[in-house]
């Protein structure tokens, strides 16, 4: 046990992952960087897991030269993944810049979660690259989880930012740039693509083994299953769809919608070229290299069924396709119906039945649509969050003069039998502004722009702060 961690009652090891042996990861070492200058440490979050009493020094111990937490994994696991990648296969990848650093129990819920890195050195899957992150992709990290987590999306948590003293090259940013390592905590590291990679090798034992694995760790309740591989797809469907649903109403788009970046739990995580919404728009697209809109914002819900047809597609190993296929054809009513909660979720009010509320969903993309470039989305949903206990904000806010049309008189109209899910939110210190929490790219650059040019955080920590006034006003979780 580290002589430097003072242990909370709350922490709770349990590394489970090296268990399904070496066919499954490889050990590897954290590169040694020159410097470890800590930027960001998420207590919230450590706390739920038992890690908030350590002193900065021994975060830094830990989460920037990766000396094992007490009773947990002794060597990093850098995990063994294919994925398709734009939809083109790719056998070559796995943890190429980061490892599964440790496992631990969530304080009260008792969930599993992992320690898990970005930017930690090379491993055997690092290929030709440096093994390293950008301070400025690790930056972008930190804000899109939070961002997202005060949204109500399933997300990984930025748990640990530190600057690592080097100088990088990049040919997609203006270079020598910093160098940091992310630390995040996650439900589950275990992707689609690490299915994928034993069914390319028809290792139908592994995927057995994977399947036991996922079942015991994260669906325990389908322990009894007739056919867990089969029980196993279909629960990681529903999570897929509400986490797609939960992104259209967030006006978030991932990016990369590649097999390796969907895991087991539904949670969105690996955040790279991501963007969140202007204003309504299902043609806007993240990442510049994404060139025929293969996963720009309205293609998201295709691109979650393009990749769960790969994990089923893997699965047929071990069980029959046919009850795949029929799971898979349920999609489509089960990403609609997340995305009708999702929108209500985010509008605050409580549920009518499915059919209003579709009509309800539907005209509020109408209205969305309806306020053209001069609405951005993120408003909207500030404007009229708990519906028509809104209204007389909304229509005396800076945007009133957008509400006056008839898309928005069908909205408000709809609006009328709906009552408010927790109205006591509507006192929070958040709806007392006269405009939201948005995260949009130019701000974000303006953030580093900053931080790289003078070394400015305070407009960064400052951000964060106002996201998490945001979260707590929202209270979507």
């Amino acid at each position: 046990m580290s002589a430097r961690m003072p242990v909370s009652p709350f922490y709770q090891p349990d590394p489970r992952y090296p268990r399904l042996g070496p066919d499954f990861a490889d050990p590897v070492r954290a590169a040694d960087f020159p410097e470890t200058i800590l930027r960001y440490r998420n207590d919230r979050a450590a706390a739920s897991v038992g890690l908030d009493t350590l002193t900065d020094a021994e975060w830094i111990a830990h989460f920037g030269r990766f000396e094992p937490l007490p009773g947990n994994i002794e060597t990093p696991l850098a995990m063994r993944y294919h994925g398709h990648q734009f939809r083109v296969y790719n056998a070559e990848i796995g943890d190429g810049r980061g490892f599964l650093f440790a496992q631990l129990r969530e304080a009260g819920s008792g969930r599993l979660l992992d320690l898990a890195t970005k930017g930690s050195g090379q491993t055997p899957w690092s290929r030709f690259g440096d093994g390293r992150l950008t301070l400025k992709g690790g930056v972008r990290e930190v804000l899109a989880t939070a961002m997202l987590e005060a949204l109500g999306v399933p997300t990984s948590r930025s748990f640990s930012l530190i600057e690592t003293g080097e100088a990088l090259q990049r040919n997609d940013e203006p270079s020598p740039t910093r160098g940091a390592v992310l630390t995040r905590l996650s439900h589950s590291h275990i992707r689609f693509g690490t299915f994928q990679r034993h069914a390319y090798f028809d290792r139908a034992d592994l995927i057995g083994a994977l399947v036991e694995y996922s079942v015991e760790t994260y669906y325990p309740g389908l322990g009894n299953a007739a056919d867990k591989p089969l029980a196993l797809f279909r629960a990681v469907l529903d999570r897929s769809a509400d986490l797609v649903g939960r992104w259209m109403a967030a006006g978030f788009v991932h990016g990369v919608l590649n097999t390796d970046n969907m895991n087991l739990t539904g949670e969105s995580f690996d955040y790279g070229p991501y963007r969140f919404l202007p204003r309504n728009d299902p043609n806007f697209v993240a990442a510049y290299f994404d060139e025929t809109g293969l996963y720009s914002f309205g293609r998201q819900p295709e691109a979650m069924f393009w990749n769960l047809r790969q994990l089923a597609g893997a699965l047929t190993l071990v069980t029959d396709a046919d009850p795949l296929v029929e799971a898979l054809n349920g999609f489509s009513a089960a990403y609609r119906s997340a995305l009708s909660a999702a929108m209500l979720r985010r509008l605050g009010l409580a549920s009518q039945g499915s059919d209003a509320d579709v009509d309800l969903v539907n005209a509020a993309f109408r209205a969305l649509a309806e306020g053209g470039a001069d609405l951005r989305w993120e408003p909207f949903f500030f404007d009229w969050f708990g519906g028509l206990a809104s209204e007389s904000r909304a229509l005396a806010g800076p945007r009133a003069a957008l509400y006056g049309g008839e898309a928005f008189a069908t909205f408000r109209a709809l609006l009328a039998p709906y009552e408010m899910d927790r109205p006591e939110r509507l006192a929070a210190p958040y709806f007392t502004r006269a405009e939201p929490e948005e995260l949009l790219y130019d701000e974000i650059e303006a953030l580093w722009a900053a931080i790289a040019e003078r070394d400015d955080w305070p407009p960064f920590e400052a951000k964060l702060e106002r996201i998490e006034v945001a979260r707590q006003g929202w209270a979507l979780a």
